[in-house]
């Protein structure tokens, strides 16, 4: 598995709003952390994507991809609770899974 396919995985699982398959990525020690909270572990990560999912995201289009190493880092254009948005964001890997992550998207004109 590449950092490629892990990454092309986790934007299948938000188009499908497949909450099981977006989770399965998820380090059982994961720590996600956005401007508005942070979740740590199974059951913080667990609720704040059943909130992210239930906002039905849409990946209108990766704009930037950097993949070095165990870090991915990435812009797109997405729609987010009808919203046109432009998020960025970094995904850390460790043993596979995602371990770390930051996300923050601001309003797109």
């Amino acid at each position: 598995m590449t950092l490629m396919d892990l990454f092309d995985r986790q934007l299948a699982a938000i188009a499908d709003r497949d909450l099981e398959a977006l989770l399965a990525q998820y380090h059982d020690d994961a720590m996600v952390v956005r401007f508005d909270r942070v979740a740590r572990g199974a059951a913080e990560v667990r609720e704040l994507f059943t909130g992210y999912l239930a906002a039905k995201p849409e990946v209108v289009e990766v704009t930037s991809l950097q993949v070095v190493e165990d870090v991915i880092f990435y812009s797109a254009l997405m729609t987010i609770a009808g919203n046109k948005v432009t998020t960025f964001g970094t995904l850390v890997i460790r043993d596979g899974k995602i371990w770390r992550q930051t996300a923050a998207g601001v309003p797109s004109a």
